[in-house]
């Protein structure tokens, strides 16, 4: 087996020899660092010891490295402890195996040496590639795709989340049971059960069949509960929309940041941890422009490279908060080494989302405070509606919320009425929902001079006089 150490600067020069191409190389730098003797001791007690590996089949060997970077932060972000980080030059990933036979024996033979008890590879795979490649290492191996969700699981705070996270499990568990072990295909019953014996005859069905059948129906429980929960949520975004409070999503891949902005914003104080997915459950909050008008802003689950399809269907009445926005703010991490690739995955789960596409976008980029300023230049230059802000340190906040200011829905009326006292209860509402340019009390009232949505408009017009036939 050929292992080979490499930096991306060496990839570029020439083309690699068959053998080269086809070996398995380390990838530098992915082994989990203990920071101290009670962390050691810790880790010992809770950590899976990993090997990930990863197929490169297309780009460039810095895409490949990347990519296996993020697998790395998301098994750490599960509690593991990655020992070792493989890579395998393939035209396609192989439909067996995963990384071809040979090499899963080479992979066997690592693992074995290295003392790991699990396999992570960097895609999704089959449930005939989990089974063969999980018999030739004699570990248990998973996919990125069950990595996630074991994250989510971890995450999920709220009877909603937790929710969504067991039925994304449910789907991708599904067609995957018969990779989980011999005992799941046994039979009870029937005229193939002659080995068992007496009272093993009979009409029956197989364990298998019995298990997939009690999936089904725990899932179909699970999406008349999500539906039921999801119409709270759907009460108060009618109740926003009724009183024409605009609303502005924050969207981006995880770890960007967009919790941070949302305490900076609005001193929400929701959980800022640099971890994957660390806020699963969506938060609104109320927050004001400079020029005084009132909108709301709604974190949103991060999203991740090839972010599995189940979470975007669980996950959908969630991420029903981007479609119903009027503006999405999408938060970009200026110091991750591939920050387009970041905005392109996150442009895709986007599209999956029916209406977000319409949807005015400001790409935000944030971090700017241990962002490369040559990254923040080229990131400005490709994305014209854009700003550079550090949610850490507050730099560029201003000019977000300006911006923000210019991009919202604009208010159609401009008002100047005599409002009775005993309807302060609109003046209030010119106050929260509206732009108020001036006060002034009278004796008969309250001179409003204000800019406001047409619902407002239409009931001061109905209780109000205009100022001028006074």
């Amino acid at each position: 087996m050929t292992y080979m150490r490499y930096e991306p600067e060496d990839l570029a020069v020439g083309d690699y020899d068959l053998e080269e191409r086809q070996a398995l190389r380390r990838v530098v730098g992915l082994s989990t660092e203990l920071e101290d003797i009670t962390e050691v001791e810790y880790r010992q007690l809770r950590l899976e010891r990993v090997v990930l590996v990863g197929v490169w089949a297309g780009g460039t060997a810095a895409d490949a490295e990347n990519s296996l970077q993020e697998l790395k932060l998301l098994a750490e972000t599960a509690g593991s402890q990655v020992l070792e980080g493989l890579i395998q030059r393939r035209d396609r990933p192989d439909p067996a195996t995963y990384i071809g036979s040979g090499k899963a024996v080479e992979l066997r033979d690592i693992v074995a040496a290295s003392g790991a008890d699990t396999v992570i590879c960097d895609g999704e795979l089959t449930p005939g590639q989990l089974r063969q490649l999980e018999e030739v290492v004699k570990v248990k191996v998973i996919d990125r795709t069950a990595l996630i969700l074991d994250i989510f699981a971890q995450h999920a705070k709220s009877r909603e989340g937790k929710a969504q996270v067991e039925l994304a499990q449910l789907q991708y568990l599904l067609p995957r049971l018969r990779g989980w072990g011999g005992n799941l295909s046994r039979q009870v019953g029937g005229r193939a059960a002659g080995g068992v014996g007496i009272g093993g005859r009979g009409p029956g069905e197989t364990k298998i069949e019995l298990d997939r059948r009690r999936i089904r129906e725990r899932m179909a429980k699970l999406r008349r509960q999500i539906k039921e929960m999801s119409t709270a949520r759907q009460t108060m975004r009618h109740r926003r929309q009724a009183r024409e409070v605009p609303g502005v999503a924050i969207a981006g891949y995880t770890n960007a940041g967009k919790s941070s902005l949302l305490n900076r914003l609005t001193g929400a104080g929701v959980l800022v941890e640099d971890a994957l997915f660390a806020t699963l459950d969506p938060t609104v909050r109320r927050a004001r422009t400079p020029e005084g008008r009132l909108f709301t802003l709604a974190d949103t689950v991060g999203f991740v490279r090839h972010l599995p399809h189940q979470l975007v269907e669980a996950f959908r009445s969630t991420l029903e908060e981007v479609a119903d926005a009027d503006l999405i703010l999408h938060v970009v991490d200026g110091s991750h080494p591939d920050p387009e690739s970041q905005i392109a995955a996150v442009r895709e789960v986007l599209a999956e989302i029916e209406g977000a596409r319409d949807i005015p976008e400001i790409i935000v980029v944030n971090k700017a405070d241990a962002a490369d300023p040559v990254v923040l230049t080229r990131l400005t230059m490709k994305e014209r509606h854009s700003i550079v802000v550090s949610a850490r340190t507050g730099s560029g906040i201003g000019e977000l919320m300006a911006m923000i200011e210019r991009e919202l829905p604009r208010l159609d009326h401009e008002v100047r009425m005599l409002v009775p006292y005993d309807r302060g209860d609109l003046v209030a509402r010119a106050h929260s929902e509206g732009e108020v340019l001036s006060l002034e009390h009278t004796g008969d009232g309250t001179i409003l001079h204000a800019r406001v949505f047409a619902d407002l408009y239409a009931e001061l017009d109905r209780v109000a006089k205009p100022v001028e036939t006074v």
